[in-house]
């Protein structure tokens, strides 16, 4: 199961939220902004920005990664 870490008004989240979609691909969003263990997980990864998209427990990356992942 894939997992998004997102935030409101993220065009990159969207879109990578709307390729999932398209594809009929499951995801779970965990929202940064109303999660703050989750923003603090992300943080304490070295992450600085969103989207961050993990499957199970591997970390693909952001939008770009993704897209390359799924070999779109």
């Amino acid at each position: 199961m894939l997992k998004i870490y997102s935030k409101a008004q993220c065009t990159y989240c969207d879109q990578a939220k709307a390729l999932l979609k398209s594809k009929n691909i499951e995801f779970d969003e965990v929202r940064i902004d109303l999660d703050p263990s989750a923003r603090e997980f992300l943080i304490s990864a070295g992450h600085k920005a969103v989207p961050q998209i993990y499957e199970n427990s591997l970390y693909i990356g952001g939008f770009d990664a993704l897209r390359q992942h799924l070999n779109t």
